[in-house]
């Protein structure tokens, strides 16, 4: 039989032949679902996004007000930084959660 972990199933056995490797669970741990490895790769292209998404829908909107001027004035120089700003708040969710 599978022992599920987190998100990843590990197989009991080490017979490769029977055994899923590395397969995703798709049920929601907790009563809600995890998107939190999807969610800093989504802060890499849409960081707004991203952080709305993490459960500050406040801040997204702010964050999302303040980056389309800074994308367009700086010619995407500002884009490292509000990336940074989304990983450290899907960061501190993760730990909130734990």
């Amino acid at each position: 039989m599978l022992h599920g972990y987190r998100d990843k199933v590990i197989p009991r056995s080490r017979n490769t032949q029977n055994a899923i490797c590395c397969a995703v669970s798709l049920e929601p741990q907790g009563g809600r679902y995890h998107f939190t490895d999807m969610n800093y790769l989504l802060a890499i292209l849409l960081p707004p996004l991203s952080i709305f998404l993490a459960g500050r829908p406040i801040l997204g909107i702010v964050t999302f007000l303040i980056w389309i001027p800074a994308l367009i004035f700086s010619g995407g120089l500002t884009h490292p930084m509000f990336i940074l700003l989304a990983w450290f708040i899907i960061f501190e969710r993760r730990n909130k959660q734990r």
